[in-house]
């Protein structure tokens, strides 16, 4: 099953910078792995602030977000998840 899933991470403004750098890297890495699980099928940032808008997979919406908890930064971001399914114009594309 696909989800639209938009994520908007909010950092403490108080974070030390190296905690900042390293739990950014830490994301960064999280984010590859799904990727390459393809759990994550495609994403976009959204420039100008800690945002992304992608398209995960996953069995269903527990498995969805049993993979969202696992990033780094969960405990600081809003995750704005939609169950996609397939239109009829898409489906006769893959015909």
């Amino acid at each position: 099953m696909e989800f639209l899933v938009e994520i908007e991470v909010f950092l403490p403004p108080d974070m030390d910078e190296g905690d900042r750098a390293a739990l950014l890297a830490a994301e960064l890495e999280r984010g590859r792995e799904l990727r390459r699980s393809g759990t994550l099928v495609r994403i976009w940032r959204v420039p100008g602030a800690l945002r992304n808008v992608g398209v995960w997979e996953a069995a269903d919406a527990t498995e969805l977000h049993e993979r969202i908890a696992s990033l780094p930064a969960f405990r600081w971001l809003r995750a704005e998840v939609t169950p996609l399914a397939l239109h009829p114009v898409e489906a006769d594309r893959r015909e």
